[in-house]
């Protein structure tokens, strides 16, 4: 353990922390007026408080972290059944507490008010406002950074959402663990950001080994099914049906089980989370660690990611919903791709931390070959000295002038490479070599982007800062935040020259090859 503290910790160990600390987690829905040490010192008698937090959602509620899990089951024996007068319960008893006061009067008005930990990030208002403040673009980009990644008390939050759907999914599989994977773990999520979870099985599918004494060999009496997917779907139907009828505080409970990936989703309102619930989705899980790894090398990694993402949501390139825009994970890629370009690399490629990998890093998935380093010391640090300041300039004039039409991004090679087929955006999946990840965008959502970042380039090539402060006006980052009003739109239209000419290349392209289709089509009729 001492080992460990010195060093960054692998993705694997913060994970196994993070389930550990989970387990010995409950939550409380408290009363507005409350004593936070008489309940802490009320706690204490079931066992040591190892830490806690208070936040706001539908009410107070506390997040208590005992140091024993053995403190919860002393906690669910001394708890009361709700009173069943107007509504019958289903009597599940959960690691979820509604904390009341028998005398509400007699409680003290002086109480100290509670320290609340936020869960959702400022309005971009607000923060361009603190950004004006700042001192360089650098000291803005990491500003922003702090306003929106993920609190502890947040990840915290995140993880007892996770095993508290766990302890549903362990009724029918003992063994079996609920982890999150993408943005909740990967280092770049952002406060009020889903929960993407999976139910692992991993411990139950040890195939059988030899029995060390005698001639025999025993295994597990399972059903047997045709496919892997047919089984997933039954699962989640199953787990579904157990939150939706059974789950405290489990609303909107969607079986989505004929998606690529079948899935579950539900609002958890007792952490205030939208989570969706798959089934051991082993390649999102490298991603998630492929990530975690970026954003552990080089503090610049995270920063800059954080601010391309925030502008372009306010400049309407990305969106919640589905649909032809870029994604966060796309972005977030193209992000990455872009400081392995640099001189020297910030960042190694995905087969540079392959050759890295040592026996217990090997991986095939699905067969795709999914290894790389986990030991983050195993990586050499960059001897690249640029400023955020530099890097966000450059990665506006690098995507502004890419040849998108000819050219894909590949994090594997850290190169561009032709594109295989002609998507509009191609960005090479790490893992699946066959897989597009940006193939949902359309040619004009890829031109608002390419417009988008030559404007953001010139501004922050052209903006004179003292004048800005001086005049009270936004600069650096604040000024990108800020949608592009009609003021500018000619000078966009000088530097969107040359885009128009490509999308007409491309109909023309495209016009030339349904031509060549259909009179194939007509030949073979």
């Amino acid at each position: 353990d001492a080992e460990v503290s010195t060093r960054k910790k692998t993705f694997s160990e913060v994970q196994r922390e993070r389930l550990d600390q989970a387990e010995r987690t409950v939550l409380i829905k408290c009363p507005p007026k409350l004593n936070e040490k008489k309940l802490l010192q009320y706690l204490s008698t079931h066992g040591n408080v190892k830490s806690h937090f208070f936040f706001e959602n539908r009410g107070i509620n506390a997040l208590i972290e005992f140091s024993e899990k053995s403190s919860i089951a002393s906690l669910q024996d001394a708890v009361g059944i709700p009173n069943a007068a107007e509504h019958h319960v289903v009597p599940f008893k959960s690691r979820l507490f509604t904390f009341t006061l028998k005398n509400p009067g007699s409680q003290s008005a002086e109480e100290a008010p509670l320290h609340l930990s936020p869960q959702c990030h400022i309005p971009v208002t607000d923060l361009i406002q603190k950004l004006c403040l700042a001192d360089s673009i650098s000291s803005q980009m990491y500003l922003l950074l702090n306003e929106y990644q993920l609190t502890e008390e947040n990840i915290k939050l995140r993880f007892l959402a996770c095993s508290l759907v766990r302890d549903f999914a362990r009724a029918y599989f003992p063994d079996s663990t609920v982890k999150p994977f993408g943005s909740s773990v990967n280092t770049f999520g952002k406060l009020g950001c889903d929960v993407d979870m999976f139910l692992d099985f991993h411990d139950t599918q040890v195939p059988a080994t030899k029995m060390k004494k005698g001639p025999f060999e025993m295994e597990f009496q399972m059903k047997r099914l045709p496919s892997e997917r047919l089984a997933t779907q039954r699962i989640l139907s199953v787990i579904g049906d157990c939150l939706d009828n059974f789950g405290p505080g489990c609303v909107s409970v969607q079986k989505i089980l004929n998606a690529r990936c079948p899935l579950v989703k539900f609002a958890h309102q007792p952490t205030g989370f939208l989570c969706d619930l798959s089934v051991s989705n082993s390649i999102a899980i490298r991603s998630s660690e492929l990530l975690y790894i970026y954003g552990c090398l080089d503090s610049r990694v995270r920063a800059l990611v954080f601010t391309v993402r925030c502008w372009a949501r306010v400049h309407g390139l990305t969106n919640s919903a589905p649909g032809t825009w870029i994604t966060n994970f796309s972005l977030t890629m193209m992000v990455m791709f872009f400081l392995q370009k640099r001189s020297p690399p910030i960042i190694p490629t995905l087969d540079q931390l392959k050759e890295l990998a040592d026996a217990k890093d090997k991986h095939i998935i699905g067969g795709y070959d999914c290894s790389f380093v986990s030991d983050l010391r195993k990586i050499k640090p960059t001897k690249n000295t640029e400023t955020l300041d530099v890097l966000l300039g450059e990665f506006f004039e690098y995507y502004g002038n890419f040849d998108f039409r000819r050219n894909s991004i590949n994090l594997r090679k850290g190169k561009e490479v032709n594109k295989p087929e002609s998507s509009p955006l191609y960005i090479w999946n790490p893992f699946e070599q066959d897989l597009n990840i940006s193939k949902n965008v359309n040619q004009p959502q890829l031109e608002k982007f390419i417009a988008m970042a030559r404007e953001s380039a010139w501004i922050l090539q052209k903006e004179d800062k003292t004048q800005q402060i001086i005049n009270k006006e936004p600069w650096g980052l604040a000024a990108l935040l800020i949608p592009f009003g009609r003021s500018n739109s000619s000078k966009m239209k000088n530097r969107m020259k040359g885009i128009g000419s490509e999308t007409i290349r491309s109909l023309l392209d495209s016009l030339k090859l349904n031509n060549a289709n259909s009179q194939q089509k007509a030949v073979g009729k």
